[in-house]
């Protein structure tokens, strides 16, 4: 494993529509000169020893990043779950940290401070002490079949499914949990 490492791997989400963009694929929009997936890489690749990127379009531009990349074995969008079950199935380690592709700001030490929060739960949610943050995930990557049942009930909620495992929460700083959303944001 490279540095600090943990035997973990990493997944990046960047296979939403980018609706609120204005239907850009929010990912490899700039924010502050560099596009907010490659921000998010240097942020959580020294943290984990395998990284993935969940994505459905610009799928060469995200394989130039270097990483393994994993679209959707569903159609039509079905939400973030859809990447994190991609994830789950292609994780070289029993965990699979998931954070979204919009978030250029996530602490140098979240992997460990995620894995230090478990207390014997399956999933452990990033918290900032005003909200959860369902998208940033530490999740056992044997939790890949129920997850996969759960989405072939019809449902979609990221923060339903962790409802229905046993979760604990990690407390993050505000600042190390800034989404960009939107054009607006990116500045």
């Amino acid at each position: 494993m490279p540095g600090g490492a943990l035997p973990v791997t990493g997944l990046i989400l960047a296979g939403g529509q980018g609706s609120r963009m204005g239907g850009r694929d929010k990912g490899l929009v700039k924010y502050r000169g560099r596009a907010l997936v490659d921000r998010v890489i240097e942020r959580i690749a020294p943290q984990v020893d395998e990284l993935l990127i969940s994505a459905n379009r610009n799928l060469d531009d995200y394989a130039r990043r270097g990483r393994r990349v994993l679209p959707d074995a569903l159609p039509d969008f079905p939400g973030p779950l859809a990447g994190v079950l991609a994830g789950l199935q292609a994780a070289s380690h029993e965990w699979l940290l998931v954070v979204p592709c919009d978030m250029p700001c996530l602490p140098a030490d979240l992997a460990s401070r995620m894995m230090a929060a478990r207390q014997g739960r399956a999933i452990v949610i990033a918290h900032d002490r005003q909200r959860t943050h369902p998208a940033v995930m530490l999740i056992r990557a044997d939790l890949a079949e129920a997850l996969a049942d759960y989405m072939a009930s019809g449902r979609r909620s990221v923060h339903g499914f962790q409802e229905s495992v046993d979760f604990a929460l990690a407390s993050f700083d505000p600042a190390e949990m800034i989404n960009v959303n939107t054009l607006a944001e990116v500045g």
